[in-house]
């Protein structure tokens, strides 16, 4: 969902596009992008998209067949959302500079070569290295799409084609959960669960192809140069974050872990004044301290780590919780959240209009609606934790979906309609960064939190507190929506 969201300006969801915006406008005579090379990009984004959620039903059995444990679990799921997060803004200025038809190819090419590298990996730490570099590559890959059709389509065409593309993101929810869980259960080949990542091979470089012969090239006349300095620390800081959190409780809690996270308020301290200098000397940095001034661009950061933090936290935890907790199948598990991603696709289909009707309310809204059924599926296992099956999870989950696409699809439009028109693009950017680094945070904090206290408490109370926890952050999105705009210009 992720990078599912429906941009604004002209950029839409997903983050990557950050980048390509604050360049200058391309110049009259570019191309354009025809059909066929939109499906083209959208195909490009639509695979990264689904990685992320993909992988979740296949993770007990990863477990089983190489022996991976609890924390390195954890770095499977988070560890793609952690590359793809600190490497996406710099993406996007490669694409600026070297051409974004060009990166788009370089990015499928490594997309399928990553893809191939996690489905054979012969052990559990291989796998880890694989899904990094895969959420690398999908960093290179995904901005180029809002930056192609940003740069290539105009007027309404280019408000239809990313209509499509945020609509893509509910679509990669749906399928990825279904899809994961069927591929693992169908066993194809033997393969069982690395069919889930052999799949992407062939279709990224379907994309590669199509791209060659269906997308023009692009790029930024007066591109901004590569900020190395902050991408540098704030990858630095969220790896001595976010490991600890994930293998300090399975090594239990050594030395060096503590060292990592006593390390973390000293990079982030060093990336705000590298960012502050950057600034100062009229470079663009990877987040400009003069956009953090801007209130709604505060409020929007405030709602992206709760919002994507406990979408993150509890995809990852439901996936374990109806496999291990319930002994489903992944064909089962995957079907058990599919009335989730239609209620999440159908509000992103909807959002659009009832964000040019209501404003940031119907965030306010999203809000409210997706606390309500957290509170219903918490309520449901707790009520009866033996009879609690996906059948009796539908209504929870359903109006789960509904609010997080209610809230999730207009997150980035409602947020930079107050942000300058030239510096739309770069808060783009720092939201989606905000949205990855908080994908894996919910990973990290939420799945450690569940995974130590399930042997003990059972798989009913700890998904209820997990889910509380959740819905803590729901109220936290509430108050902040009430803060926002309610106007849209």
């Amino acid at each position: 969902m992720t990078q599912q969201l429906t941009a604004t300006r002209p950029l839409a969801p997903a983050s990557p596009a950050a980048s390509s915006a604050p360049s200058a406008p391309s110049a009259p005579s570019s191309p354009s992008l025809g059909t066929a090379g939109l499906v083209t990009v959208l195909l490009g984004a639509f695979l990264p998209m689904l990685d992320f959620f993909i992988v979740n039903v296949a993770l007990p059995t990863i477990d089983h067949d190489l022996a991976a444990g609890p924390a390195v679990l954890e770095l499977v799921a988070a560890g793609y959302g952690i590359a793809f997060a600190v490497l996406l803004v710099l993406g996007g200025r490669l694409g600026d500079i070297f051409g974004r038809r060009r990166l788009f190819v370089a990015g499928a090419a490594a997309f399928a070569v990553t893809s191939l590298a996690c489905g054979l990996a012969p052990d559990a730490w291989s796998l880890v290295a694989a899904r990094a570099a895969q959420g690398a590559s999908a960093a290179l890959l995904i901005p180029q799409v809002l930056g192609t059709i940003t740069a290539a389509t105009h007027g309404a065409r280019r408000g239809r084609a990313l209509s499509v593309y945020g609509a893509v993101g509910g679509i990669s929810v749906v399928i990825g959960q279904v899809l994961g869980g069927m591929l693992v259960a169908a066993d194809l080949f033997g393969s069982g669960w690395r069919s889930v990542f052999l799949l992407n091979v062939p279709f990224a470089l379907l994309a590669l192809v199509l791209a060659l012969r269906f997308v023009p090239e692009s790029r930024a006349e007066q591109a901004a140069k590569v900020d190395i300095a902050g991408t540098v620390l704030l990858t630095a800081a969220l790896l001595s974050l976010l490991v600890p959190l994930m293998e300090g409780r399975a090594a239990g809690w050594p030395l060096w872990s503590w060292v990592l996270l006593a390390l973390f308020p000293v990079l982030a301290t060093a990336f705000a004044l590298v960012e502050r200098r950057a600034e100062h000397r009229g470079d663009t940095p990877l987040v400009p301290p003069t956009l953090l001034r801007v209130p709604e661009m505060r409020r929007g950061l405030g709602i992206a780590l709760p919002y994507f933090g406990g979408f993150g936290g509890f995809m990852f935890v439901i996936a374990v919780a109806l496999q291990q907790g319930l002994n489903l199948g992944p064909v089962a598990a995957g079907w058990a959240l599919v009335p989730m991603a239609v209620g999440y696709f159908t509000a992103s289909l909807c959002g659009p209009r009832l964000i040019g009707r209501f404003g940031s309310r119907v965030l306010t809204a999203g809000a409210a609606v997706q606390a309500t059924g957290l509170a219903t599926l918490a309520i449901t296992v707790l009520a009866d934790p033996d009879g609690f099956s996906p059948l009796r999870m539908v209504p929870g989950v359903a109006l789960a979906g509904i609010g997080q696409g209610l809230i999730g699809t207009p997150l980035f439009r409602v947020v930079l309609s107050k942000v300058p028109a030239a510096r739309a693009g770069v808060g783009s950017g720092v939201l989606a960064t905000s949205q990855q680094s908080s994908l894996a945070l919910g990973v990290a904090t939420l799945g450690s939190l569940y995974l130590s206290l399930s042997p003990t408490l059972g798989m009913a109370d700890t998904l209820a507190l997990c889910l509380g926890i959740q819905l803590l952050g729901s109220f936290t999105v509430f108050y902040l929506t009430t803060r926002l705009p309610r106007s849209i210009g």
